[in-house]
């Protein structure tokens, strides 16, 4: 089984959309509606207009079966250092297990090389928990507790 990771293009975004809807743990509200695209390509507009962000998908043939995010984000602790953040990695629910994730996330490490970053970061929803046993094998420590909030 072949995989190819490469840059989303407009045409893969149906697909993307899809695997975020039919995500029961995300509890993002992603939907397939049709109303709800513009939102959504106004989003794939932005990141791929970013020189810092670019979204990828994996493929088998000419078939979307998962998806990842990435951002170079540098910060003056670790004297000037860049971090490669990792974010919104999906992987079609019946494709769990084959080693599209695995790809994906190597493949977001080399590009980390490539742009200089002398780490990677990625957060995790907490009820995740087979995604967290999933990157501890992939060699992710776990190091940080993350905190969010709506801005109203």
């Amino acid at each position: 089984m072949e995989i190819e990771i490469r840059k989303a293009e407009r045409e893969d975004l149906p697909a993307i959309i899809g695997l975020f809807a039919d995500d029961l743990l995300g509890g993002h509200g992603d939907t397939t509606e049709p109303e709800a695209f513009g939102v959504y390509l106004s989003a794939f507009e932005k990141i791929t207009a970013s020189a810092h962000q670019t979204l990828f998908v994996a493929c088998i043939g000419d078939e979307v079966v998962g998806t990842f995010q990435t951002a170079v984000s540098t910060s003056l602790p670790g004297r000037g250092s860049s971090s490669l953040v990792i974010e919104a990695v999906q992987t079609r629910e019946d494709m769990r297990g084959r080693g599209i994730g695995a790809r994906m996330i190597r493949h977001a490490i080399a590009e980390a090389r490539e742009r200089g970053a002398a780490k990677v970061r990625l957060t995790s929803n907490a009820v995740r928990v087979d995604a967290h046993r999933f990157y501890e094998r992939l060699g992710f420590e776990r190091s940080h507790f993350g905190f969010k909030t709506q801005v109203k």
